[in-house]
């Protein structure tokens, strides 16, 4: 695959957290050289949490991170120009004990759930939204506790709870222990109005930045899917980087995999953009303010689309 034709690397500062899916595609890129053959310089910021990524990018650290167009939309409103562009549509789920009399979404009416992220974690708004779609209040009619995503896993295991909503990779880990898939997130997406699995979390750079260095993105996508299709297609990839993931065992590598494979993007960017436009109105009008702030909108300019191809 040709990247580019420049003489000199250009260094491109992405900011990634140590254990994150990002630290995986970054050792396949170093692993098969995909970046010098692309003639880039991946400058890595290693971070604790991915709100020391927003720091990063607002302290000019870091050129790019990964976020949510929801927190790039709300960004752009105060004044900040950040932009986004797809990374993964892998989204969390509702996970029961195997052997759990849970069998639907509106079982869980009188049951305790776990909520990882908080009360504006957007999974949690969004499976909300679904659930009133069928006269059921979650947040009234059942016992919601929130916490981490580790400890919300741990408990999980530990049978305190009767069903708990996790991002993905904890997800995977419980699936890999024998838990029960109730829903995951994109099952719920079709009815509030989405046409497809969409991509919450993406790559987020300043706009300004982006225009001036085209080229140098553009470079920097087309090396990071070319490490998702080696991701995609070879298991042997998986053994090489497990050490990186923090799987136990075969059967949660296996898990991962799986999951990080169905979340890969492969869908016009248009059609993310309009999918997003419709999910942000249903965020917005039940995270309110603390969610979006003022704009009842998408902003305009929340998708990055000067990627050739797209």
């Amino acid at each position: 695959m040709q990247f580019g034709t420049s003489c000199y690397a250009q260094t491109i500062r992405v900011a990634a957290q140590k254990t994150g899916t990002l630290a995986w595609e970054l050792a396949v890129i170093r692993s098969h050289g995909l970046d010098k053959k692309a003639n880039l310089s991946i400058d890595v910021v290693e971070l604790a949490s991915t709100e020391a990524g927003k720091i990063a990018m607002r302290a000019g650290s870091a050129d790019i991170i990964l976020s949510d167009w929801l927190w790039v939309s709300r960004e752009r409103a105060l004044g900040a120009k950040l932009t986004f562009y797809p990374y993964s549509s892998a989204l969390g789920a509702v996970m029961v004990p195997a052997a759990s009399p849970i069998k639907t979404l509106a079982d869980l009416k009188g049951r305790k759930l776990a909520v990882a992220g908080g009360a504006i974690d957007k999974s949690w708004l969004l499976l909300q939204a679904r659930m009133k779609q069928d006269g059921i209040d979650l947040k009234s009619e059942a016992t919601i506790v929130y916490g981490a995503p580790p400890l919300i896993a741990a408990k999980a295991l530990d049978g305190e709870m009767d069903a708990s909503l996790n991002f993905w990779n904890f997800c995977a880990q419980l699936e890999a222990k024998g838990f029960r898939r109730l829903a995951g997130i994109e099952d719920i997406l079709p009815k509030l109005g989405s046409k497809g699995r969409i991509a919450m979390i993406g790559y987020v750079f300043d706009e300004a930045w982006a225009n001036a260095n085209k080229d140098l993105v553009a470079r920097f996508i087309a090396v990071t899917r070319a490490a998702k299709e080696i991701l995609a297609t070879s298991d042997a990839e998986w053994d090489a980087i497990a050490p990186l993931t923090g799987a136990q065992d075969a059967a949660t590598l296996h898990a991962y995999r799986e999951r990080y494979r169905e979340g890969i993007p492969r869908r016009p960017i248009a059609d993310e953009e309009a999918d997003a436009r419709v999910l942000y109105r249903v965020l917005a009008q039940l995270g309110g303010r603390d969610l979006v702030g003022s704009a009842t909108e998408l902003d305009p300019g929340t998708f990055y689309q000067a990627i050739p191809g797209d």
